[in-house]
């Protein structure tokens, strides 16, 4: 394989919903370009994508898959995509280190809530879009209706570059409206034969010409001038026109294909190399400090590890994009985000599968390479000349979770490191060790998503494991004012111990100021601020320490131990046993002995004197709140709404674009658990959503007598 330079790699990213034939049309396509001499099928479970065990178990895609094709002097860089939403995180990747991208999707499904995410996604990292319509020969094909839906869903920038003859059972036709030429295929598809368009499809045909051309004209004066002259522009002024408008994200041009019966898919890469931006075309990419990098391939060697996998027979590959210069085997580079050196041990052009040695990839390109020591997912490496760092890329957050355990338990350590190699094949698997829920929660995009997790970790590695309901990380507060004192006096010969802590809690509210003075039962507290410390605590809120002795009844230096003993109480409230937060403790008062005090009697002094506070502060229980966000059909609207209020949810507003629905919510946590599978009932599939953490707030009364009783019960049961 030759080296491509950025003005000849076209970095595309193929997406579309699970069904809609992303990986046949990738065989097809490597078969158009001679990688491969014979397609396989996704029934038979030989196809150069999807070529991991969980993939061919389930029959869809999993993880994207990097594919090199040469084409018509250019290299197109396709990354095929999952198409299941759960498996979002591979299309998040794939669209970082691209500048392309399309959606598939089928004529006899149309428009789908998985297009609707699909494009959303692509708008917002900017990327000119394509749709193809493929699957034209499904009994039940209706090119018009998916035309309608695509333009809905749309708008008027989706412009027909092909439309079918004779969708259909029967189809083996299509006219190109930007070539004026109508393809026909023999039964098993390949090169077409080049005909005239029929005299009953010329005036479509020329109405739709006349539309492109006045869209291709929109991106250049001077092609303004002549179409508005002459009322037609030549295929080349056409092309670069199209070229400009489309990564200008003003026009999404449709084409046609049957990817099974490879048809549509030659001119589809002609398309794309004749109209997709190359590298050295596309928006720069930038560092984390906002620099932007051009792709010179006699520049400094920078490359950002995009995605890494454990792959049968090989083990760990790490998949790059060249940003700057070019990389050669046996390069030594400095790993940026780790400050370790690694070597390049060997180069591969990579076709799922397939892989080809080569010796050096050039600014722009795509290419894998094995046995990195020190580097993961998201890592930059540079030579010695180079200190760019690009950022992480951003995924979505998670949806679904569940609290995962061996079923042996002496393989939790095993476990741990199985789940950490699993979140650098996929990072949108989250693994966190909750020291407060006292469990391993892993949580990712939907049910499926941890359903595929369990397959991988019990048939690949074998494995066996248990998914949990995760427990729910409440929070206590107060909610009014307390006072209480405690005095710690233990004398058991010779020293003793002796600390006496009065003081009184509040709730603690940002920007609200101490009081200076607190009334309990006919007793009147002045407080006189020395000093306030300000504790944000790791799980959320704070805790403030003001300092009001006054007088020198404790010393100074026992403060840092009473802090102690508040911290020691915050971290388990009386409730439930969670953590508190957003107290505003006041120290006014205490007593010391000049022998026997001590750090450890104030801790226990200021520990006990606080749990009382709390206990008489009316404390009260805290959940998670997240926003939630739904894309829903508007016709199940009804549904999904009834379903949001039964989870005790507050819907926030809702906009309506086209035939979906945006639903706002604020739903608690705990009301979170299996809505994935929920709204994928409700909604046959059609539905999507996000999350987002957005608060702690109150629980209802109802439930705050319920958690308070279960945590009584688990404390009889540990005793």
């Amino acid at each position: 394989m030759k080296t491509y330079q950025a003005s000849e790699i076209k970095n595309i990213s193929l997406m579309g919903g699970s069904g809609s034939g992303k990986t046949t049309l990738i065989e097809a396509m490597l078969l158009e370009s001679g990688v491969i001499k014979r397609r396989g099928t996704v029934e038979a479970q030989n196809t150069v994508s999807d070529y991991f065990p969980v993939e061919k178990e389930y029959g869809y895609s999993v993880f994207s898959t990097v594919c090199n094709i040469e084409f018509a002097g250019k290299k197109l860089n396709v990354i095929d995509c999952p198409g299941s939403d759960d498996f979002a995180g591979g299309m998040v990747t794939a669209l970082n280190v691209t500048d392309t991208a399309v959606i598939m999707l089928s004529a006899n499904g149309g428009v789908e809530v998985g297009t609707q995410n699909h494009f959303r996604y692509a708008e917002n990292m900017h990327k000119p879009v394509a749709f193809v319509v493929n699957k034209l020969d499904h009994e039940n094909a209706n090119f018009d209706r998916t035309l309608e839906q695509l333009k809905e869903s749309f708008g008027n920038k989706v412009t027909i570059i092909q439309y079918p003859v004779n969708a259909g059972a029967g189809f083996n036709a299509v006219v190109d409206v930007l070539q004026m030429k109508m393809y026909r295929w023999k039964q098993e598809g390949g090169a077409p034969e080049v005909l005239d368009i029929p005299a009953e499809e010329q005036g479509k045909a020329e109405e739709l010409q006349a539309a492109l051309f006045e869209m291709a004209a929109e991106a250049d004066e001077a092609l303004m001038e002549k179409f508005f002259e002459e009322m037609a522009l030549s295929t080349e002024e056409t092309h670069r026109g199209l070229k400009k408008v489309f990564l200008e994200g003003g026009v999404y041009p449709v084409l046609c294909t049957s990817a099974a019966r490879d048809m549509g898919v030659r001119k589809l890469m002609e398309f794309l190399a004749e109209v997709a931006p190359a590298v050295s075309e596309a928006p720069l990419p930038k560092t984390e400090d906002g620099k932007e990098v051009a792709p010179d391939a006699a520049a400094g060697a920078s490359m950002f590890i995009f995605k890494t996998s454990v792959e049968p027979h090989i083990g760990e590959v790490n998949y790059f994009k060249v940003m700057s210069g070019t990389i050669h085997g046996a390069d030594d580079l400095q790993n940026m985000s780790r400050g370790s050196k690694e070597r390049i041990s060997q180069l591969y052009a990579v076709d799922g599968s397939i892989r080809t040695t080569i010796d050096e990839v050039a600014a722009g390109d795509i290419a894998a390479t094995v046995k990195m020591k020190d580097t993961r997912t998201g890592n930059t490496l540079n030579s010695k000349d180079c200190d760019y760092l690009f950022p992480q890329i951003k995924y979505p957050e998670p949806k679904y979770r569940r609290a995962i355990r061996p079923v042996t338990e002496s393989d939790s350590e095993k476990l741990s490191a199985l789940l950490t190699r699993m979140h650098e094949e996929d990072p949108t698997w989250i693994i966190e060790q909750s020291k407060e829920l006292r469990q391993t929660i892993v949580s990712g995009q939907g049910e499926f998503h941890l359903r595929t997790l369990k397959w991988r970790l019990e048939n690949n590695d074998k494995m066996m494991i248990v998914y949990d309901e995760p427990k729910i990380p409440y929070r206590e507060t107060i909610t009014k004012a307390a006072r209480a004192d405690y005095r710690h006096k233990k004398q058991s010969g010779g020293a003793g111990q002796f600390g006496e802590v009065h003081l009184i809690v509040e709730p603690y509210v940002e920007g609200e100021p101490v009081k200076e003075t607190y009334k309990f039962g006919n007793q009147e507290y002045k407080i006189s601020v020395k000093d306030t410390q300000e504790i944000p605590l790791e799980w959320g809120g704070k805790l403030v320490l003001i300092n009001s002795i006054v007088g020198g009844a404790i010393d100074a230096r026992f403060i840092p131990a009473i802090l102690k003993g508040l911290m020691d109480r915050i971290e388990q409230g009386p409730l439930t046993g969670s953590y508190a937060r957003d107290v505003r403790v006041i120290i006014y008062d205490g007593k010391m002995h000049p022998v026997d005090s001590n750090e450890i009697s104030f801790r226990l002094a200021g520990r006990n004197a606080f749990a009382e506070a709390f206990r008489n502060a009316n404390p009260k229980v805290l959940e998670p709140i997240y926003d939630v966000e739904i894309f829903v059909p508007s016709d199940m609207m009804g549904d999904v709404m009834s379903d949001v209020t039964g989870r005790r949810g507050v819907v926030m507003g809702m906009h309506t674009e086209k035939s979906f629905t945006r639903l706002q919510a604020q739903i608690p946590l705990k009301e979170m658990s299996s809505y994935s599978t929920t709204l994928s009932s409700l909604t046959g599939g059609r539905a999507s959503f996000t999350m987002k953490f957005n608060s702690y707030q109150l629980v209802p009364q109802d439930v705050q007598d319920k958690l308070i009783k279960e945590y009584q019960e688990s404390l009889k049961e540990e005793d």
